[in-house]
């Protein structure tokens, strides 16, 4: 497919082997970037501030129960990335995403889906143990284009 790119000197496509089945998946298989472009990787956020002193002091991280609202608390923290950068959230090709309970990966895909809207990045899930702060149930990094500099 021979697609030139938009404004950016760049655009992304989702790859779809078969397009008829892109609705039921909230993520695509593949992100193809086609063009020049910067690639820019997000460090890991979870609903702890984004900036917090290290060692942790525990009253940082103090993180609500429900995974909708760690989900909120993770992607306003990669939101003031990609604002701070000129991105927006069209521009992230690849999610990973870790969660200490697989059952709710529906409710953070949903929540998630709040910001992406209809644009579905390539993604990864992992189910782990634990993560960086006791109560911390959710940590996303991310990749994203950018217009070259």
């Amino acid at each position: 497919m021979n697609v030139s790119p938009d404004q950016r000197g760049f655009k992304l496509e989702p790859v779809h082997p078969k397009p008829e089945e892109a609705h039921t998946m909230p993520y695509a298989p593949a992100v193809h970037i086609v063009g020049a472009c910067d690639l820019m990787f997000l460090s890991g956020a979870t609903a702890s501030p984004l900036y917090h002193k290290h060692p942790h002091v525990d009253a940082e991280h103090v993180h609500p129960h429900s995974i909708e609202a760690q989900t909120t608390n993770a992607m306003e923290a990669i939101k003031s990335i990609l604002d701070h950068s000129g991105a927006t959230w069209r521009d992230v090709v690849k999610v990973t995403k870790y969660l200490t309970d697989f059952r709710e990966a529906d409710a953070m895909h949903a929540t998630m889906a709040k910001y992406f809207g209809d644009w579905r990045p390539a993604s990864t899930t992992v189910c782990i143990n634990q993560l960086s702060s006791p109560g911390a149930r959710i940590e996303l990094d991310m990749i994203v284009a950018l217009k070259k500099k």
